[in-house]
C-alpha cells in the first residue's frame, strides 16, 4: 500500500522530497497543498510538474479520506463515521454553537483504559490512529473551514498515543500547517502522568483532566487508571506547572446519580483543587448499555454547580448535544459494527 503524506510534518515532507530526488522546497509546496488548500489528489497540485505528480502518485497517497456515514441531530450536531483499521470505525463530532464551532476528534480505535462509564472502553483496544488519521477527521468534514475549536475528547485516550497526538498538534498549530492557535485546542486525559508532563512541555494546547470524583476509592471503581496514576499525583504535577495566563487546565466531571453528586463531593473538590487556577466542566451522563450508572436530575446538577461556585471554583455545565444521534462516544461505531 502507498504511504500517506497527509499528517506528516514539514521536515518529513522535505525528507520525502529528498528521497524522490526532488528539491527541498517541494516539501513546502506539498505542505501548502495538503494543509492550506482544498485538494484530495496529487493531480490537483498544479504548481508541481506532471512528472513530479505522477511520481508522487506512484509512491504515495494523499491520505485525505471522506467519512462513510453521518448522522445529524435536531440541534445541529453531526456525528461522522470514518473507516479505521481492520474494518473498524472511529467517530468525530461536529458541534456548532453560534459563532463557535467545535470538532471532537478520536485518537484511538477503541480504548484500553476500561472506564466504567465509557462505551469506547467496552470495545477494547484495537489500535492507535496516526497523525494523518487524527487530522483527517478535521480536514475531511464539510465544515472544516468554519471550525474554531478542536478537542481531543473522542474515542481513545489521547496521551496513550502521545507521539502521534503531538505530531498532529504540530501540524495543526504550525504556520506551514493549519496555523490554528494552540489556545483553540484542548487535549483530554484520564491522568497518565508521564505522558501528561511531556505533553505540557511539548505543546501549548489546553489540558483537560477527567476527574469524575475526588475520592480515591470511588475513582478506582470508575477508572482503573487510578490504581496506576493516583489522582493526588496527577494534581501534584499540575499544581507545580506554570500554565501562565493564557493556557488553561480544566477538570471534566460526569455527574452520576447518588454516586458523586453530594455536598461531601463539593467539599472535597474544593479541598484538592485549592490553589489551582482551573475550571470544572460538569457533564450530564449519556446512558450506555450494561452500566448501572444514571444521570441525576436537573435540580441536582444545577445545585452542584452553585455549591462549587460558592466555593470559588469556576464551574460550567456542558450542554448536552446530539442526544438523538447516539451521542455518547463509542455508541455509533459500536452500532455500525453490530450491523455489519
Amino acid at each position: 500500500m502507498r504511504e500517506n503524506l497527509f499528517g506528516k510534518t514539514l521536515e518529513e515532507l522535505k525528507a520525502v522530497s529528498h528521497s524522490l530526488g526532488l528539491p527541498s522546497f517541494t516539501g513546502n509546496q506539498l505542505a501548502e497543498w495538503l494543509y492550506k488548500k482544498e485538494v484530495s489528489s496529487f493531480a490537483e497540485m498544479t504548481n508541481l510538474s506532471k512528472k513530479v505528480r505522477a511520481l508522487l502518485d506512484e509512491k504515495y497517497d494523499t491520505g485525505i479520506r471522506p467519512p462513510v456515514d453521518v448522522q445529524e441531530s435536531v440541534d445541529g450536531t453531526k456525528k461522522y463515521l470514518f473507516p479505521a483499521i481492520e474494518g473498524k470505525y472511529i467517530e468525530t463530532a461536529y458541534i456548532p454553537d453560534g459563532k463557535r464551532s467545535t470538532v471532537c476528534v478520536s485518537s484511538q480505535v477503541g480504548c484500553k483504559m476500561g472506564c466504567l462509564f465509557c462505551m469506547t472502553g467496552k470495545q477494547g483496544f484495537q489500535g492507535n490512529l496516526n497523525s494523518g488519521e487524527i487530522l483527517n477527521q478535521y480536514r475531511s468534514i464539510p465544515q472544516w473551514r468554519t471550525i474554531t475549536n478542536i478537542v481531543y475528547m473522542g474515542m481513545g485516550e489521547p496521551l496513550d498515543n502521545l507521539a502521534e497526538v503531538l505530531k498532529s498538534l504540530e501540524v495543526l498549530t504550525s504556520d506551514w500547517g493549519f496555523a490554528l492557535s494552540p489556545r483553540r485546542v484542548t487535549v483530554s486525559t484520564i491522568g497518565i502522568t508521564p505522558a501528561m508532563l511531556e505533553f505540557l512541555n511539548r505543546s501549548d494546547a489546553h489540558l483537560a483532566v477527567s476527574l469524575h470524583t475526588p475520592f480515591d476509592e470511588e475513582r478506582s471503581k470508575l477508572m482503573p487508571i487510578q490504581q496506576v496514576y493516583p489522582l493526588k499525583e496527577v494534581l501534584k504535577e499540575i499544581r507545580s506547572w506554570d500554565f501562565g495566563r493564557q493556557r488553561r487546565v480544566s477538570f471534566e466531571y460526569i455527574l452520576f446519580k447518588d454516586f458523586n453528586d453530594s455536598a461531601a463531593h463539593v467539599n472535597e473538590l474544593s479541598r484538592i483543587l485549592h490553589g489551582i487556577r482551573c475550571r470544572i466542566n460538569l457533564i450530564r451522563f449519556h446512558p450506555i448499555p450494561d452500566t448501572p450508572l444514571e444521570s441525576p436530575d436537573e435540580e441536582t446538577i444545577n445545585s452542584f454547580k452553585e455549591k462549587l461556585m460558592a466555593k470559588g471554583i469556576t464551574t460550567t455545565i456542558r450542554a448536552s448535544r446530539g442526544q438523538d444521534i447516539w451521542a455518547a462516544c463509542g455508541l455509533l461505531s459500536t452500532k455500525k459494527l453490530a450491523d455489519k
